[in-house]
């Protein structure tokens, strides 16, 4: 973020190089704004990671309270509780990654639109692979399996 920031106040030096890169002239405006976009999904990435920390340290507390006795009836609820925030929690942390991701992705704009686009597309894959076509969503989806 600090990089972006930088860059925003002497596009003078990012101009010349994304013109030699697109041979396109872009004004210091058009520039600082295409550099606005990933600074904010940025931002939204490091918001959503310290909230994703202050959720997991809820659901820790939580789990410390439930209690060792199976047959309290205080331990499903809280057990439940807990499982409920490491849910929400891991859930914010993915979207901050997903920001990060597409962050980067932001940063093709400097290129021009064609090269925007296909870097959405690749980002996009590269999410969804890893996302839904991962092993270690399959491990935890239990159809690892043994090998033979």
């Amino acid at each position: 973020m600090g990089g972006l920031l930088a860059l925003m106040g002497n596009v003078d030096l990012l101009g010349g190089v994304a013109t030699r890169l697109t041979d396109l002239e872009a004004s210091g405006a058009v520039l600082q704004t295409k550099l606005f976009l990933p600074l904010f999904m940025l931002g939204n990435a490091f918001l959503k990671f310290v909230w994703s920390n202050r959720v997991f340290g809820y659901c820790s507390v939580v789990m410390g309270a439930v209690p060792d006795d199976p047959e309290n009836p205080q331990s499903m609820p809280l057990a439940l509780k807990a499982g409920k925030l490491n849910g929400r929690a891991a859930m914010n942390f993915n979207a901050g990654l997903r920001a990060m991701y597409f962050a980067l992705c932001a940063l093709a704009w400097l290129g021009g639109a064609l090269v925007l686009l296909v870097g959405i597309a690749v980002t996009a894959w590269v999410v969804w692979s890893r996302e839904f076509s991962s092993a270690s969503r399959e491990i935890i989806l239990g159809r690892d399996g043994p090998k033979s």
